[in-house]
């Protein structure tokens, strides 16, 4: 038994379809803005970072053993730096997720109650 679809049919499915690419659309652009594409300032502190490694592994080597230490404890200092920022990185990551499921937890409270409310 095939159903065909009315015009008022047609025309509901196309406009939920067109309210479901607004919300996608939405969507990908706060999870941009949270960390899911990496930023210029993203970028740019991990060239420091490397850079700064880059450099203190040259200069021990060049600096004999006066500068070595030296070079270790600052190159210790960024990855300690790099891995802090990190860790604040994944904290914005994880407030996200929460507050979203958050969310998510809420509407489909307020869909259970209006389904009670409608069954009563």
């Amino acid at each position: 038994m095939e159903h065909k679809l009315s015009e008022e049919e047609i025309e509901d499915l196309k406009q939920e379809l067109e309210s479901y690419q607004k919300e996608k659309e939405t969507l990908r652009k706060i999870i941009g803005q949270v960390g899911g594409v990496p930023r210029f300032n993203t970028k740019l502190i991990n060239t420091v970072f490397i850079a700064a490694i880059v450099i203190t592994i040259i200069i021990s080597f060049i600096g004999g053993d006066k500068w070595r230490i030296v070079m270790i404890e600052v190159a210790t200092v960024a990855l300690s730096l790099k891995i802090l920022y990190m860790m604040h990185c994944m904290m914005r990551v994880n407030h996200f997720k929460f507050w979203m499921l958050s969310s998510i937890e809420w509407r489909l409270n307020e869909v259970i109650k209006r389904l009670n409310n409608f069954n009563k």
